[in-house]
């Protein structure tokens, strides 16, 4: 499984696409901005393993903010939205009242909608982007993806009932073990977020994010089998709500 994944990022997009399909049980595929969620969608369909969401990604806020409109109308028909959020980092701050009013307006219409799942950037901004989400509870479900911040902030998280996506090139590093270590073990799912994320200079595939599994059985001090086994139940779980519109997230809201 694979919670976060730009697989029409990648240069030979179709082939992973088939790959993909072949391979994993079901993968998230992230999208940056509307109108990259609507050619995607085209070109690479969605189906029972492959999710495609709209997202606008805090990167692109200045460029892509005119599209903001055409998300928020996305988002009525799709249960998932992703990848949206904040990122303070020095190169991207400077537009970041653009990146609050598109991520508030997306929080805003979640919660009109009943909820949906969201598939969130918080680089350098994990105080910002918790304090939006505790400012509109009934917006749906969090998932952090490749989360950074300060233990402090990620135990915030926790207590705010996020969930964590977590990729192989976070767990090459030590502090990405030690935050990974104090995520709740029934909240977390794999991530590749490939083409983006590499391992040994190679992007990480998406049939390679249950690799994580042999990091995280080290942090959980069990066997990779029931690493493995733990991932998938979770990935089961954040699936159906994503995908099946009779689950309703009224009784599983972050917050």
């Amino acid at each position: 499984m694979d919670f976060h994944c730009h697989l029409d990022l990648y240069p030979n997009a179709r082939q992973v696409y088939a790959d993909a399909l072949e391979r994993v049980e079901f993968v998230w595929l992230v999208t940056t901005s509307p109108r990259a969620f609507s050619a995607t969608s085209k070109v690479l369909p969605a189906s029972e393993r492959m999710f495609i969401s709209p997202g606008l990604h805090p990167e692109v806020a200045d460029k892509k903010f005119g599209e903001l409109e055409v998300m928020i109308s996305q988002i009525e028909t799709c249960l998932g939205v992703g990848e949206i959020g904040l990122d303070g980092s020095p190169r991207y701050k400077q537009h970041f009242e653009l990146q609050r009013h598109i991520f508030q307006s997306v929080l805003q219409e979640c919660v009109a909608l009943g909820g949906r799942v969201l598939s969130i950037h918080s680089r350098a901004a994990a105080r910002e982007t918790l304090d939006f989400l505790e400012a509109y509870p009934g917006f749906g479900v969090a998932v952090l993806h490749w989360f950074t911040d300060t233990p402090s902030q990620l135990l915030r998280a926790r207590e705010l009932g996020c969930w964590f996506s977590v990729g192989p090139a976070m767990l090459a590093s030590a502090n990405g073990r030690k935050l990974a270590g104090l995520m709740p073990r029934d909240r977390i799912v794999p991530e590749s977020d490939g083409p983006f994320a590499k391992v040994h200079g190679a992007s990480v595939m998406p049939w390679e994010a249950i690799n994580v599994a042999v990091k995280l059985a080290d942090i959980w001090s069990v066997h990779r089998e029931e690493a493995v086994r733990s991932l998938r139940l979770n990935g089961l779980h954040l699936a159906r709500l994503l995908t099946d519109s009779s689950e309703g997230l009224g009784s599983v809201l972050s917050i």
